[in-house]
């Protein structure tokens, strides 16, 4: 987040409070707050005059990291990731007709959120996911065929978060939790 000014006399653009809004939820899922700091922080963010307000409410946040983000593209074949390879916090996979198979089962996933923007044409993608993740696709779009997920029976979410977004053209979204 781009520091805020510190007392500007202009009103506080939407932008600026989405933002704020972001980053205190971003610090409650990593566990940085509590549930009730959340809510008084939003309601400080929320009912702000000046950008000096929504200074004071994310001053007791940590300092926000840089987000690290990748990207793997390819026009045509096939984009696989498995074994231990490190996960971004924001990975962007784009294939125009090429094949996505990504297992984050093995990975080394050092963020509490991990999102994952596809971008794909033809071709369908696989993501295998580890078996405690929480998996959220609600802003993937399909557009030929659906999506394939469904949260295992026996589930104690306790792991990382997934969230996949993006465009799918005529490909299929397969996501798998881990057996082990």
């Amino acid at each position: 987040m781009a520091p805020l000014p510190e007392d500007s006399p202009s009103s506080i653009g939407e932008g600026d409070r989405d933002t704020a809004v972001r980053r205190l939820q971003e610090a409650y899922v990593e566990g940085f707050i509590s549930h009730e700091e959340l809510d008084e922080h939003l309601h400080h963010v929320l009912t702000a005059k000046a950008h000096s307000d929504l200074v004071s409410a994310l001053a007791s946040l940590p300092e926000e990291q840089p987000a690290t983000t990748s990207t793997i593209a390819v026009a045509g074949g096939r984009i696989k990731r498995r074994g231990a390879w490190r996960v971004p916090r924001i990975l962007k996979v784009g294939s125009a007709f090429g094949r996505v198979r990504l297992d984050l089962s093995r990975a080394i996933i050092e963020h509490p959120v991990v999102d994952i923007e596809l971008q794909l044409g033809t071709g369908g993608a696989r993501i295998t996911v580890p078996r405690d993740a929480v998996v959220d696709v609600e802003a993937l779009r399909t557009g030929w065929k659906d999506l394939r997920y469904r949260a295992p029976r026996r589930y104690r979410p306790a792991g990382p978060v997934v969230r996949i977004s993006g465009t799918m053209g005529f490909g299929r979204l397969k996501v798998r939790h881990a057996w082990r």
